[in-house]
């Protein structure tokens, strides 16, 4: 019998719209409006909250609404599950940040934790105010961070000079409200050694895109050796049969055709700064869709990155995940296909499954 672990932890990424939709990703990010659908997201966090999920990541960008508000009213009409918010350190102060997210911890009761992101283009970042190239958005990220963390600390008042970031006499009245912890976590996305530097000095958990179980802990050792928790991101495909849950992963690429050919096309060429992006679009472009027989990259060229998916039956999906776990991830980011049906799904077919195994020693 193997040694028990602490359970897997599992997060879904809330939709900035789409959430019906099983296409996401093959419309252009200038024709979506992230509120017209509002009623539909709290409905998916509601089923998340019900479902046993961890958490909800709110995602960041101009095609999507504010994570920070978006967590607060969630987060009213839920009870337990926690909201993952996605933070770009180069748009705003980390002072401001803090008491940002103190606020939020103290009207949820502490469920709200960060995702850090750099951004994956540089021109969008200037549509911000950031004019910052891919390395010093890391440096300044470093900073950033460590002004947060002893604001957290209550090292107060806080004065830093560093090459980004400079704060003098900083303070926050407002506490993080947890029952659990002095900070929230923070979860550092990317693929890059640098993202996993940052995730080692200031993080709690690297969250990177999937790959097979053997490409992933080639990657993820010197992480983890550090005492942080490793996280994959993955989309979902799940029916009760084998077949059709692989025709329903084919169907995606009939649905996004050419035009969601062509939106990732143009998304390729904008995102060329991310490793994590780059390294899966280059998945999508081997002539070998099924790398593992769980693991399905044929959606990538219409679909983006996020489209890597899992597919298979709740059996076939939850034995993929115990997979990775056994090469050290204890955490997983799922977006749906559409996340309307794959959310309950998961909840009810995979999830009862990986804690049944869990719990029996597997």
């Amino acid at each position: 019998m193997r040694e028990r672990r602490r359970p897997i932890r599992f997060h879904w990424s809330i939709p900035g719209s789409g959430a019906r939709s099983a296409t996401r990703g093959g419309d252009d990010r200038k024709d979506v409006n992230p509120v017209a659908d509002l009623d539909v997201q709290l409905e998916l966090c509601r089923i998340a909250d019900e479902g046993g999920i961890d958490q909800l990541l709110l995602p960041i960008g101009f095609h999507r609404a504010d994570p920070i508000t978006l967590a607060t009213h969630f987060a009213a009409h839920t009870k337990r599950v926690k909201y993952m918010v996605a933070v770009r350190p180069g748009i705003q102060s980390p002072t401001y940040l803090v008491q940002q997210v103190n606020t939020v911890s103290a009207v949820t009761g502490g469920r709200i934790s960060v995702n850090v992101v750099a951004g994956y283009s540089s021109q969008e970042l200037r549509s911000y105010g950031d004019f910052r190239t891919h390395d010093e958005r890391f440096r300044h990220s470093d900073e950033f961070w460590t002004v947060c963390t002893a604001l957290w600390r209550g090292r107060e008042p806080v004065d830093f000079h560093g090459e980004f970031v400079r704060v003098e006499g900083a303070r926050i009245n407002t506490p993080f409200t947890s029952a659990e912890r002095v900070r929230p976590e923070l979860y550092f996305g990317g693929s890059s050694g640098m993202a996993s530097d940052l995730a080692i000095k200031h993080g709690d958990a690297l969250l990177r895109l999937g790959g097979t179980p053997d490409e992933v802990a080639a990657r993820i050792g010197r992480v983890l050796a550090a005492g942080r928790e490793v996280g994959l991101l993955f989309s979902i495909v799940s029916r009760p049969t084998r077949q059709e849950a692989v025709d329903a992963a084919m169907a995606l690429v009939e649905m996004a055709g050419e035009q969601g050919r062509a939106v990732q096309d143009r998304f390729r060429r904008e995102s060329a700064e991310s490793v994590g992006f780059a390294t899966t679009y280059g998945l999508g472009s081997d002539s070998d869709q099924w790398p593992r027989p769980y693991l399905w990259t044929g959606a990538i060229p219409f679909l983006g990155p996020l489209s890597l998916a899992l597919v298979g039956t709740p059996d076939e999906i939850a034995t993929a995940l115990l997979a990775y776990r056994d090469v050290g991830v204890t955490q997983f980011l799922f977006h749906g296909r559409p996340d309307i049906e794959s959310l309950p799904h998961f909840c009810h077919e995979i999830l009862p499954r990986v804690r049944e195994r869990e719990a029996a020693g597997w």
